[in-house]
């Protein structure tokens, strides 16, 4: 995904393994960037490219004009069975197909228009009826369409708008008199019911979570911070030769500040499970991916994609994202959709973070690329054009040659200040000797493939910094997108999103972190890591926040997990990631703790004594860990037990998914007999076990049971990732919803219970509605260590 498709990292590698000695040590052993890149496209071939393309034609990225009355059809079946999300995003599919102002277009926006209004989305609805009548809606299916667009603006309160609509459609019927009849009684019986909608519509309130959601996107950070205008004014930038550069306090933070608000430098949706067509029963996917739910621009939530006109693959939230899209990086990246998805999301990023520079005053930075270029020794005729390429036309240069004035810290202005912006990009560190040669070669060729493609398609322009008609510009931005690519193992950030699993007649949903995208965040890539940090990375859309998550004492460190975090992996393995991804070796002081403490292992992974319950404690042989007790066994033994035991939790689940939450009860009762006999009462089955428990109860209307099983996996969720973590924010939302449907049902007699919730006598309805609020917010706050924010590929 972040990396080439296998084939093409396979072919390369082959390729790599074919070089002749000297030219493999020459590749390996080059101290530049521009070395690099200049051996390996010197060896790209014709055969090559056309292996790449072959490969990159297994994407439907163009618009096929069979395609939108197949999607239409499968997504009249689905919306027939009712099922209209999954006719939503048949019908987007359909739209992503249809060229602009024909009749498959305006009918697919049509349908998907009915589909959205019975998903409640009104104003949706609305704007995809409108959409229809610009492409040309046949003028005979338009009063059905019309009495569409009067319900919803009815709903919304429009009255004014929605009578004239009606007015409208009677003045149409009139018109027709073999229809009026009919369809006036329609109009008629449907025009009651709208009205006691809008009554209904009148007396409702904004809901809490959807206020507490706008409040924090609100949310701006306290003071201005005149040297790293996207943080706070609770944080200073320093920087340490050991550490390099780092955020530190620069007064007491108490837990809950935002510290970082950034916008992504570039961002690129991922494309999800999105298999070439040869993997495929069907010439056309039917499948959700991420790219028919979110704008590839601003990374938006929608039901209501807006395509690209030139290919299918680019979808937007809105046609004016569509149309910055388009200015910005689309206008070149439209050809070349199948391209990128065989290279992957990195090189993807790389071509976009160059097609936005070229909107920034880029001298500087091209200046800086260009001392990178020339060797500091001898200059070949290559790197000669590729400087005199740069170094031309920058406007005064002449007078300055030579007196280049380079900033205090890297990636800052000369006045100091660290924005988000192409400098600050650029002066992210690539690790390039830490790569290994085979890596280096294939990002490199990948890079050279890119820019013979864009080169042959004459679609792309250079930065105003490097004049038109020279020869090799493209080089010289080939050589700052290896620089990406190379940067982004170490800084990317995985976008993530919150998505909720269940259907809507389930009384508790579960959710899930899922990564959506990856970005740059240059002021995010300052933080430093640790396996126990003082922050929570979130996401709103491609914006990120960073929170402090615990008290920060004035001068410490502002510390961020990149993915390997305590309460997920031991210590070695913990190491074993960061070292072979971000090039270092921890010793932060979770590290530092565990490697002084006795090896027993964490508690959400502990064995107990069959005789006494004490820990188990050793390594080939458990011993119990009390002293009165001499019980022994083989750690293997309690092992194969566990995967049974992990086997028959399955089975429960699977009956739970099939609406036999009886028979999954009495199995799950019998697997927590079992458990009690070897594991401990913190261990993450357990609280699996009974969360699973919570689920069935709940399935059968018996809130009281399943809200004190839910109570009892908190606290073994408590006991693994802490009071604040995400994790405990998304049980707490489940708790909230139990509570909330238990006292509907129940008449308020559902009451809370457990040290969690807070025994205090009064209102069940406030203290619910409290527990829910906090639930809400914690579960709106992602940390970064349930997916790596700095994503793993290795």
């Amino acid at each position: 995904m972040d990396l080439p498709v296998d084939e093409w990292k396979s072919y390369v590698f082959q390729k790599w393994s074919l070089l002749p000695k000297s030219i493999q040590v020459t590749i390996s052993t080059a101290e530049t960037l521009s070395d690099i890149f200049l051996h390996s496209s010197l060896l790209l071939q014709p055969e090559d490219e056309m292996f790449l393309q072959n490969l990159s034609r297994g994407y439907l990225v163009e618009k096929d004009p069979n395609a939108p009355l197949f999607y239409r059809e499968e997504g009249n079946k689905k919306f027939q069975q009712k099922d209209y999300m999954g006719a939503t995003v048949l019908y987007s599919k359909g739209i992503s197909h249809s060229r602009p102002h024909t009749a498959d277009i305006s009918l697919c926006y049509a349908n998907r228009s009915a589909a959205l209004f019975h998903l409640g989305q009104h104003e949706m609805c609305l704007k995809d009826i409108m959409r229809a009548q610009m492409h040309g809606y046949p003028e005979r299916l338009q009063p059905k369409m019309m009495l569409r667009k009067a319900e919803c603006l009815v709903t919304l309160g429009r009255r004014q708008e929605a009578s004239q609509t009606i007015s409208d459609l009677e003045s149409s019927f009139s018109a027709k008199p073999t229809l009026a009849a009919a369809q006036f009684q329609i109009l008629q019986t449907n025009l009651c019911r709208l009205k006691m909608k809008a009554q209904e519509k009148e007396s409702l309130t904004e809901t809490f979570p959807a206020a507490l959601t706008k409040a924090l996107e609100d949310m701006d950070l306290k003071g201005e911070n005149g040297q790293v205008p996207s943080a706070s004014s609770s944080v200073s930038l320093r920087t340490d030769p050991l550490r390099g550069r780092y955020l530190v306090a620069t007064k007491d933070i108490l837990p809950g500040e935002l510290l970082v608000k950034e916008d992504a430098f570039v961002s690129v949706l991922h494309p999800g499970e999105m298999p070439p067509l040869r993997h495929l029963e069907s010439k056309w996917d039917t499948r959700v991916t991420n790219g028919d739910l979110y704008c590839h621009r601003c990374l938006d939530h929608t039901l209501a994609t807006v395509p690209c006109d030139g290919c299918s693959y680019a979808k937007y939230c809105s046609h004016d994202c569509m149309q910055q899209a388009w200015d910005l990086y689309h206008s070149v990246e439209c050809s070349l959709g199948g391209l990128l998805l065989t290279l992957g999301v990195f090189c993807h990023i790389a071509l976009r973070s160059t097609l936005v520079a070229r909107f920034e005053d880029a001298s500087k930075v091209i200046r800086k690329l260009c001392s990178e270029i020339r060797n500091r020794d001898t200059c070949s005729p290559e790197r000669e054009t590729l400087v005199q390429t740069l170094t031309c036309d920058l406007g005064g240069e002449s007078e300055n040659k030579g007196k280049m004035l380079e900033p205090p810290v890297p990636g800052c202005d000369l006045n100091g200040k660290y924005e988000s912006n192409y400098n600050a990009v650029f002066h992210l560190l690539p690790h390039t000797g830490n790569h290994s040669p085979e890596h280096r070669f294939l990002c490199a060729l990948s890079v050279s493939a890119l820019c013979r493609r864009l080169e042959a398609a004459g679609c792309y322009k250079p930065a105003a910094a490097v004049p038109p008609g020279s020869g090799s510009e493209l080089d010289v931005w080939g050589v700052a997108m290896l620089k990406h690519v190379l940067q982004l193992q170490c800084n990317a950030q995985a976008i993530t999103t919150i998505q909720h699993t269940g259907s809507k007649e389930n009384s508790v949903t579960n959710s899930r972190q899922v990564r959506l995208a990856t970005g740059i965040f240059p002021v995010i890539s300052l933080l430093n890591h640790s396996c126990s940090p003082n922050t929570s990375v979130s996401f709103i859309s491609n914006v990120a926040t960073v929170r402090a998550s615990q008290q920060i004492g004035k001068g410490q460190e502002i510390l961020h997990c990149y993915g390997p975090h305590q309460s997920r992996m031991r210590a070695a393995e913990r190491q074993q990631k960061l070292r072979s991804q971000y090039f270092f070796d921890c010793s932060c002081a979770a590290c530092q703790n565990e490697k002084h403490s006795a090896a027993t292992g964490p508690r959400w992974e502990a064995f107990c004594c069959r005789s006494c319950g004490a820990l188990m404690q050793g390594d080939d042989v458990l011993i119990c860990g009390s002293t009165s007790c001499m019980e022994s066994v083989s750690r293997d033994h309690l092992i194969s037990r566990l995967q049974d035991l992990q086997q028959q939790v399955g089975m429960a689940r699977k009956l739970l998914r099939n609406d036999k939450p009886e028979r999954a009860i009495q199995l799950l009762l019998g697997c927590q007999r079992d458990a009690q006999s070897f594991l401990s009462g913190e261990h993450s089955l357990v609280g699996e076990m009974e969360d699973d428990l919570a689920q069935a109860y709940a399935a059968l209307g018996d809130w009281q049971k399943s809200a004190t099983h839910l109570q009892k996996s908190l606290q073994v969720v408590e006991v693994r990732h802490g009071p604040s973590s995400v994790e405990m924010g998304h049980e707490l939302f489940k708790l909230a919803q139990l509570f909330f449907n238990g006292s509907r049902a129940l008449g308020s007699t559902l009451k809370p219970r457990g040290p969690h919730l807070g025994q205090k006598q009064g209102r069940p309805h406030l203290r619910q509605l409290g527990i829910a609020l906090h639930a809400i917010r914690m579960f709106q706050q992602d940390t970064d260590k349930s997916i790596p924010t700095r994503p793993s590929f290795l």
